[in-house]
């Protein structure tokens, strides 16, 4: 029973390593992560299959609709106008009080820095996926 258990943890352990070592190689080479050019800055669903998207794509920030049968351009923005909109957005505490504001906060950006990211283990990635995913189960009136 004991050589069980314990033949159990060695193998877990020996598939952590493998994928540990296979995501730091894919991040060396550059494999499953952007080149930072491309950023969704907002996403808003619309409907049950539609969403609107705001893409900053190197300096141009484009409004774009999905749906699953296809993606429209629908505007150019100015990038700074977009970047003031956010700041606006972003919860500020009072200094007196130390509450925040009423206002809906916009979801930063997440952008991975460590050893895993881009990989199946990167806690952000995660993150992110568990956000939409209950961004799409939550009853709205």
């Amino acid at each position: 029973m004991t050589w069980m258990i314990i033949r159990l943890v060695l193998s877990l352990a020996f598939v952590a390593a493998v994928l540990l070592f296979a995501a730091r190689l894919a991040k060396k080479r550059g494999l499953g992560q952007g080149n930072g050019l491309i950023e969704v800055v907002a996403r808003q669903r619309m409907g049950r299959t539609s969403t609107l998207n705001v893409v900053r794509i190197a300096d141009v920030v484009l409004v774009v609709g999905a749906t699953e049968e296809q993606v429209t351009l629908l505007a150019e923005v100015d990038g700074e106008a977009v970047d003031a909109a956010l700041r606006e957005r972003v919860p500020a505490r009072t200094p007196a009080t130390g509450e925040r504001d009423e206002r809906p906060a916009v979801p930063a950006a997440r952008s991975g820095s460590g050893a895993l990211a881009g990989s199946v283990l990167d806690r952000e990635g995660w993150g992110s996926l568990v956000d939409q995913l209950r961004e799409r189960t939550v009853r709205r009136p």
